[in-house]
């Protein structure tokens, strides 16, 4: 699943990886969220654990060399002073998602607007607080755009979620009917 590769050809298009940047082992069971979603589209991630504040030289050196080593779209999950995607952004010109994250005594309030008030030409997409798993659907969204293949699965997952949807409707339909 973790890969340092370039990168590689899939037959239509150039297959390029998602990059996942957190700011603290304590952001892995979110940014977990992330990982598997890619995994479950047989996506590579490059992952790194680096402060914005406390390692910003392993920050910059990440974000400048993401796209020649393949990468073609970064997830940064933060919390609290959630500078981290924002730094992150402004050392590439890959597309970058935030994932603010809840922490602290503003439960992730101080990270949402932190990741969100980005200066213009230095753009930052943001999900929802410890929305890690829409970060990587919208990753998938971002690189779906130049590979036909990951689009179509990309298109059968939210089928999938349709049918998932009608399928829970039915069962409480039956529910209501039989109470």
């Amino acid at each position: 699943m973790f890969s340092t590769g370039v990168y590689c050809f899939s037959g239509e298009a150039f297959y390029m990886k998602v990059g996942l940047v957190m700011g603290s082992d304590s952001d892995l069971p979110v940014m977990r969220g992330a990982l598997e979603i890619c995994e479950e589209f047989g996506v590579d991630c490059e992952v790194l654990l680096a402060s914005a504040h406390r390692t910003p030289e392993a920050v910059k050196e990440f974000a400048e060399g993401a796209a020649d080593r393949g990468i073609g779209c970064i997830i940064a999950g933060a919390g609290m002073a959630a500078h981290l995607a924002g730094i992150v952004a402004a050392f590439t010109t890959l597309p970058v998602i935030g994932v603010p994250l809840e922490g602290g005594s503003f439960k992730g309030m101080d990270a949402l607007l932190a990741t969100v008030q980005m200066p213009t030409g230095v753009p930052v997409a943001t999900v929802a607080v410890n929305g890690a798993k829409n970060g990587a659907l919208l990753a998938l969204q971002i690189l779906a755009v130049s590979d036909r293949s990951l689009a179509a699965k990309y298109k059968k997952y939210r089928e999938n979620m349709t049918e998932q949807i009608i399928a829970k409707n039915a069962a409480f339909q039956k529910q209501l009917q039989h109470a």
